[in-house]
């Protein structure tokens, strides 16, 4: 069984937590908000090919009606020619008058198709431009993915060596502390944007929030006798001399190698 870790020793390895935390977080920064924004690229590429696809099967059975309306016409014409043969060779006036409402009729059909082939080469035409402004932003989304990912990928490169170094020394420091102090370590990181959870007192303030810290609390944290907590942002706070033992220690065995 372990040895029961003194005070210091808890807050030595807690700082030393908070280094290589520190150190993947600025790998965060580097990368900034690309990672997000290369998804959301591929989230909207994926919805405009998908609308691009709506819109050319769209036009597509919009240029089928336009054909068939087209044949319907042809074969309307034909049905007219046959008609006005046939009125040749009519008997009766009877006769007549069926025929020539047959060629009405068709006359008729003739108008209705080529109003319905307006109106669809109209939504034809509006279908087009609605394609050709979707394609346009596609080409240009594409365009934007392809840069960001190049720019993503140069910094991972650089970066993913170190990050994964770091990563594995981050999962070792936090093996030496205690599951109590790890929760509230993770819960104050989570809290603030910078992600810092243990910081130094910096000119009688708190290196966290910056509200002044009294004298007799400075005296305690210096003591090392107990975990001490910011009275206003809740950080974990350590003296200098605390910070310069760890430095040194992380800063041999990190990324400087």
């Amino acid at each position: 069984m372990m040895a029961e870790l003194t005070v210091a020793e808890k807050l030595k390895n807690m700082f030393e937590l908070q280094l290589i935390d520190s150190q993947i977080d600025e790998i965060q920064i580097l990368k900034g908000e690309l990672p997000i924004e290369v998804s959301d690229l591929e989230d909207d590429i994926a919805g405009l090919e998908t609308r691009i696809k709506r819109l050319e099967n769209q036009v597509s059975d919009l240029e089928d009606e336009v054909s068939k309306h087209m044949a319907n016409i042809n074969e309307a014409n034909a049905l007219i020619e046959r008609y006005e043969k046939q009125m040749d060779n009519v008997k009766n006036n009877r006769e007549y008058d069926a025929l020539s409402k047959e060629i009405e009729m068709q006359r008729l059909e003739i108008q209705l198709s080529n109003k319905k082939i307006k109106t669809t080469r109209e939504e034809v035409m509006k279908k087009d431009e609605t394609l050709k402004a979707t394609q346009d932003r596609l080409a240009a989304k594409q365009a934007d993915l392809k840069t960001k990912k190049v720019e993503l990928e140069q910094i991972i490169e650089k970066t993913d060596k170190d990050e994964k170094k770091l990563s594995a020394l981050s999962n070792e420091a936090r093996e030496k502390v205690e599951e109590r102090l790890i929760r509230a370590y993770d819960k104050i990181r989570t809290s603030y944007r910078n992600g810092l959870a243990v910081v130094t007192v910096e000119r009688d303030a708190c290196g966290g929030c910056f509200n002044q810290i009294p004298p007799q609390m400075q005296l305690e944290i210096a003591q090392r006798k107990k975990i001490i907590a910011c009275e206003h942002c809740g950080r974990i706070l350590v003296d200098d001399l605390l910070v310069d033992e760890v430095k040194d220690k992380v800063e041999g065995v990190t990324i400087a190698d």
